[in-house]
């Protein structure tokens, strides 16, 4: 069975690699640059994709632009609504601490038409899916209510339901009601503060709100929930008691951008293969970590993965304060980040 992405705003992921620290008002003589198709969903796919797996990307986007062009050089299988305006493009400034500036265009309005021939096409797709994954910020104009949509259109296909995105369609997904709530979600710490109406420093800082926050995600009827913690890694709960954390290993970060992409991409490869949760888990943090790894939005391949490198542990992290590691640069990262949607 396959998985099925749907990115609503994809972009060209153009990325400049500075010689020093950003210094505003200064010139930067650029070294490396490079651009790759993105957005979170064609993200998700391209990694997908890389380990073997079928997948289908659903994404708006005229025949000839060169997202479609770049992703059919990829060998991806593509789902696209023509639209007359370009594919907009991101721009990520890297340093050489891996420290990562994103400069994110908003994306072109998507009418009424467009919109409707997305759902239709996510819904013919999913028949045949086990996984459909619905990524990233929404384009100008677009209801924010769109992904409760998209959900109960899906949700009698079959197909289990994944959801990345932040911010107001977050929000305006879980005020939806249980019939619109994901099988999974992936937040952030920042996006569970939102949905949880507290300050990030309180589920940063204390376990027992983190918890209670998760909790009324499946309250709301959402069956599980990868939380990712920082340099503590991620977590895992699932609506039947399960909860489940794990460490990242070391790494050179060289980008963040996209990591959180792989890691649902990680997530969802453990699932396809009948991994337990807690080996779903270890696949996500491993797949984020490996991307990190990498320049650009640059995907990791499963020789590239190192499972074995993540401790999983039953239970909430015991600690958060970061072990110690002579190796420059070298730190823990979590399996997701801070991808600019």
């Amino acid at each position: 069975m396959s998985i099925v992405t749907l990115t609503a705003n994809p972009s060209l992921d153009r990325t400049l690699a500075l010689p020093g620290a950003l210094e505003r008002g200064a010139v930067a003589r650029l070294g490396a640059s490079h651009t790759e198709p993105g957005g979170k969903g064609v993200n998700v796919s391209r990694a997908v994709a890389a380990a073997g797996a079928d997948v289908v990307s659903v994404l708006p986007a005229a025949d000839d632009d060169p997202i479609v062009r770049a992703l059919q050089a990829l060998g991806l299988r593509l789902a696209t609504v023509p639209v007359t305006d370009a594919v907009r493009t991101n721009y990520t400034l890297t340093e050489p601490d891996g420290t990562t500036t994103k400069l994110n265009e908003p994306g072109a309005r998507l009418d009424d038409d467009v919109r409707a021939a997305l759902l239709a096409a996510v819904v013919e797709h999913s028949v045949s899916a086990r996984w459909v994954a619905l990524c990233g910020s929404l384009p100008p104009g677009t209801p924010l209510d769109w992904y409760a949509d998209l959900v109960r259109a899906v949700r009698s296909s079959g197909a289990k339901i994944a959801v990345d995105t932040s911010e107001a369609p977050l929000l305006a997904l879980l005020a939806a009601g249980p019939d619109a709530a994901p099988d999974l979600l992936k937040p952030n710490t920042d996006e569970l503060a939102q949905l949880a109406g507290v300050p990030e420093e309180v589920v940063v800082s204390d376990p027992e709100a983190a918890l209670a926050a998760v909790a009324t995600l499946h309250a709301r009827g959402v069956d599980a929930v990868l939380l990712t913690l920082g340099a503590d890694g991620a977590l895992l709960s699932t609506a039947d008691g399960g909860l489940f954390s794990a460490r990242p290993p070391r790494i050179t970060v060289r980008s963040t951008v996209g990591a959180g992409d792989c890691s649902l991409a990680g997530y969802l490869l453990a699932d396809l293969a009948g991994a337990s949760p807690a080996d779903r888990l270890r696949s996500a943090v491993a797949y984020g970590s490996a991307s990190a790894s990498l320049p650009g939005s640059a995907v990791p391949t499963p020789d590239q993965v190192d499972l074995t490198a993540v401790q999983v542990t039953p239970g909430y992290p015991r600690s958060t304060a970061p072990q110690q590691d002579p190796t420059p640069h070298a730190t823990p990262v979590a399996a997701a980040g801070r991808d600019a949607r």
